[in-house]
């Protein structure tokens, strides 16, 4: 836990803070992801990006906008729902008043992802404090940007380890005239991957695959015709108990979704999984076994979260199944000062990640401790 707080409220101020602040830095944001990940060291200086906060520019015709990192997402979307966009971006925090900073950093996600990437593929350009106060940008207002260094895509999911993140520019898409969900039941964890090939096989495409609760949720969206369309024929094609649920039901089924991914529990820890999709029902029916509850999963793209105990040596496990499988894990929330691993064993490619860490910020001042061990905290550092 950081000792000392800051809370610029311009790009200026936030250059400065990071620049003069002594020691290791640790930017922060609503803090709805504060215990993800690894712990930060505990002299930390908190620098809170809560003030830079806002629309800087939005082009409705070019459906792009620019906002301040601290801006909770889901004041933005409201804000852009005036003119009929858009962030396609539906990661569960949100409703908690997750910053579009944080969400990008942690590389957060929802169910839109399947349609719509995740922000990595919605973020256009950054303007990022580095960690000697340099302020750099990348990209801009501009779709198809392929001049100089992508510095987003290094940015996404560094949980603050390059870089603060000050402001962002998102590209738009137009909010949908209208929603159907389709609903299919799956008898196990081990049927998810035929249970996604049954919706994905068709040629009714979906925006949006989950389950939860024992169904298989698929999002329509588009015009009122097309979707009431689309999800009959959808519902015709898979049988076996398929149905459309009502708006009232498919609201409560998303709502539950959200509830599941969110979950953050006095007694256990929740855990991010991602593998390739075929391997996904075996991997989480062993979970199970070792004590998972609280499963959602999205068999078109292998992701999972679910809870396990909160056992050093059960979220070691965890890991290390995920990791054998060649996919990655990461802690997504424990209990009070439960010491339980955030990160799977170091893939390859941490060797890059220490190299690329150590030309942007070679005395490791940003988010010390995040991403250890893959990133180890330097040797005499508090911890």
């Amino acid at each position: 836990m950081s000792t000392t707080s800051l809370s610029p409220g311009s790009l200026v101020e936030l250059r400065d803070a990071v620049r003069d602040a002594p020691g290791p830095v640790v930017a922060t944001g609503a803090g709805t992801a504060a215990d993800w990940g690894g712990a930060v060291t505990a002299d930390a200086t908190a620098v809170s990006v809560g003030g830079l906060s806002g629309v800087i520019a939005h082009n409705p015709g070019d459906m792009t906008v620019s906002v301040g990192a601290g801006t909770p997402l889901s004041e933005l979307q409201a804000t852009l729902a005036e003119s009929g966009q858009r962030v396609a971006f539906d990661a569960a925090r949100v409703s908690r008043g997750a910053t579009v900073g944080g969400l990008f950093a942690t590389a957060d996600a929802g169910p839109l992802a399947l349609g719509f990437g995740s922000l990595r593929d919605l973020v256009i350009g950054v303007t990022v404090v580095l960690a000697d106060g340099t302020v750099a940008r990348s990209g801009g207002h501009v779709i198809k940007n392929v001049a100089g260094y992508d510095l987003a895509k290094l940015l996404h999911g560094a949980y603050g380890t390059f870089g603060v993140v000050a402001e962002i520019v998102l590209r738009l898409h137009p909010v949908p005239a209208a929603t159907r969900t389709v609903a299919l039941p799956v008898a196990d964890l081990a049927a998810l991957p035929a249970a996604g090939r049954a919706v994905t096989d068709t040629p009714v495409e979906a925006g949006a695959l989950e389950v939860v609760d024992g169904r298989l949720l698929a999002l329509l969206e588009g015009t009122e015709a097309g979707v009431e369309g689309r999800a009959a024929r959808l519902v015709d094609l898979l049988g076996g108990g398929a149905e459309v649920l009502s708006p009232a039901d498919a609201d409560a089924a998303w709502d539950a979704h959200r509830a599941a991914v969110d979950r953050r529990p006095d007694d256990a820890a929740v855990v991010r999984v991602g593998v390739a999709p075929t391997r996904l029902g075996d991997l989480l029916a062993g979970l199970v076994d070792l004590g998972g509850t609280h499963v959602t999963a999205a068999p078109a793209t292998g992701v999972a979260t679910l809870s396990v105990p909160a056992d050093p040596s059960v979220v070691e496990t965890v890991h290390a199944r995920v990791a054998a499988l060649g996919g990655t894990s990461t802690l997504r929330a424990r209990p009070a000062g439960a010491a339980v691993p955030a990160w799977g064993p170091a893939p390859t490619s941490a060797v890059v990640l220490r190299s690329v860490a150590a030309a942007f910020d070679p005395d490791q001042r940003l988010g010390r401790g995040r991403l250890a061990p893959w990133l180890p905290v330097p040797t005499g550092a508090s911890a």
